[in-house]
């Protein structure tokens, strides 16, 4: 059965045909919270825009959700604590719609400084009034942008071509990085003070509501223009309304509203303000890129991959391309090496050598930790709960690297202690064959092995010697599972051996322990690496 995608509102025809591709595809009208609830009861994927709100009972009622896509920016409708607590995935669409909303908010500023709503009801209701709607000209002017993140940045490099003079303000920006942008850092009541047009591209967070309110707005340059595309509540309305009525502020334009949907606000009746129904993202462009966008990461979500656009991983973020390839080795590593381990580690470090050691290596952590605890836990382990996990069962999780890997392009190990003093090692590598990528188990606990680390392993440690080949073989004929490959390395003839069989089916504990004590083994284990 395909797994399904629940769509809530309207998504592009391009995001519907990737999912069709791979998934089931099901509608229902999200602000429907009955509806959405029983739909949500077989879905393994939720994918919603901005009237759909997921919050802790529906998430609850998901059951088989694993993730919830925004296909947008925002993620204000998204309890985003509540679905990390249930190892719930939460992507968004950070990137697709920047340029639209940029452009919004040039669009807008140009409309204040010429009047342009006002001016054109004016006339279609018979009025031609060029006088009264004398527009100021932006070039050489003093534009300040309150946010440098990626809208602001795009923001202020349109403004640019205008011939203004940029400053801004943003304390997590380096001075070199705004200078090579062309724009100059200054305090937010700088900014304020020097500025003929202010235009807010910032995220709604506790610090930044009524960031600009009535006290910044008694330190504005008399007949400044404001323009606000990014989020309602960062310029408090009231305080922006008393400063039009007064005269401090020659005009605003805004995209965006504390709360919204707004039909009636004491701005609207005011002629040199520019107001538009949160349009930021409602182009053609945008609404295709986010919809994709978050089909991609859905497909990448409910294949067991890394999403680089997951909002509530840890080491989230485009993975490097030499790293992506040994994320689910990493992961087998982590089963492998709880398999061998009987149990859980009380630390573990996970090294990566040779060519790779000099990448971000972050997530290639989080695999191992994933792999760790997928088989001995009850519930789901994904890429959002499994550091939580790690953490509530008080087990470290170091990472390094080292630029030698032997005869190994690229090598991840995964070593640690156990409670009762002993230690455990896996290891591992990617080969390439063509397009063809195959992780190997490449060692265990210093037995050097060479085979897949796919399907369902089986280990034995145990005293070399004649008869255990066949002793094993018979046993698991009799129990009717085939071995598809056997590997057997030792240390001398006669001395301490491992096994490690392929099998085409599961291996019940009692079968595991028979074969065991049948050949006299020191330690038995199995790993399924078929659920990753």
């Amino acid at each position: 059965m395909s797994p399904v995608v629940l769509v809530t509102e309207e998504l592009a025809a391009a995001a519907l045909d990737v999912l069709a591709e791979d998934f089931e595809v099901r509608h229902v009208d999200g602000t429907d919270r009955a509806a959405l609830t029983e739909a949500l009861a077989d879905a393994d994927a939720v994918i919603i825009r901005s009237a759909t709100r997921i919050d802790a009972p529906i998430l609850a009622a998901g059951q088989r959700l694993r993730v919830v896509a925004r296909a947008g920016v925002g993620l204000d409708n998204v309890d985003v604590p509540a679905a990390t607590a249930r190892g719930v995935l939460v992507v968004n669409a950070p990137t697709s719609n920047i340029v639209s909303a940029a452009e919004q908010a040039v669009a807008l500023l140009l409309a204040v400084a010429r009047h342009t709503a006002a001016a054109s009801a004016a006339l279609k209701a018979g009025a031609w009034r060029r006088s009264t709607y004398t527009g100021v000209e932006v070039q050489g002017k003093t534009v300040g942008v309150v946010g440098l993140g990626r809208i602001g940045v795009l923001f202020a490099q349109r403004m640019a071509a205008f011939g203004v003079r940029l400053v801004a303000y943003d304390p997590y920006v380096q001075p070199a990085r705004a200078a090579q942008l062309g724009v100059r850092l200054v305090t937010l009541e700088e900014l304020l003070r020097e500025s003929d047009f202010v235009s807010v591209h910032l995220p709604r967070t506790p610090e930044t509501v009524g960031l600009i309110g009535e006290k910044e707005l008694a330190l504005v340059k008399p007949g400044v223009r404001i323009v606000n595309a990014a989020r309602g509540g960062l310029v408090d309305e009231r305080a922006l309304a008393e400063a039009l009525a007064d005269g401090r502020v020659a005009g605003a334009g805004l995209d965006v509203f504390e709360t919204e949907p707004l039909t009636s606000s004491p701005l609207f009746a005011l002629d040199n303000v520019v107001v538009t129904p949160h349009l930021g993202a409602s182009t053609v462009e945008a609404q295709d890129k986010a919809g994709l966008a978050v089909a991609r990461s859905v497909r990448l979500a409910l294949r067991g991959e890394f999403v680089p656009d997951a909002v509530n991983v840890r080491a989230g973020g485009p993975v490097d391309e030499e790293v992506r390839p040994l994320l689910p080795l990493a992961e087998r590593l982590g089963r492998v090496f709880t398999a061998v381990a009987g149990g859980v580690a009380a630390g573990v470090t996970v090294q990566a050598r040779g060519e790779i050691a000099g990448r971000d290596l972050s997530v290639l952590r989080l695999a191992v930790v994933k792999g760790l605890f997928a088989p001995i836990v009850d519930e789901r382990v994904t890429y959002v709960n499994a550091t939580q996990l790690a953490a509530d069962r008080g087990v470290e999780v170091r990472l390094s690297a080292a630029d030698d890997a032997g005869d190994h392009a690229g090598l991840v190990v995964v070593h640690g202690a156990l409670p009762d003093g002993r230690t455990v090692a896996v290891a591992g590598d990617v080969t390439i064959t063509g397009s063809r990528e195959t992780a190997r188990l490449t060692e265990v606990d210093g037995f050097d092995l060479d085979l897949p680390a796919d399907g369902v392993l089986v280990f034995f440690a145990y005293t070399d010697r004649p008869g255990v080949v066949g002793a094993i073989g018979m046993a698991f004929g009799e129990a009717g599972i085939n071995i598809a490959a056997m590997r057997v390395a030792r240390r001398a003839a006669g001395g301490e051996a491992l096994m490690v069989l392929t099998v085409d089916s599961a291996v019940s504990p009692e079968l595991l322990a028979g074969v065991g004590a049948v050949i006299g083994a020191s330690r038995a284990a199995t790993a399924d690496l078929r659920a990753d």
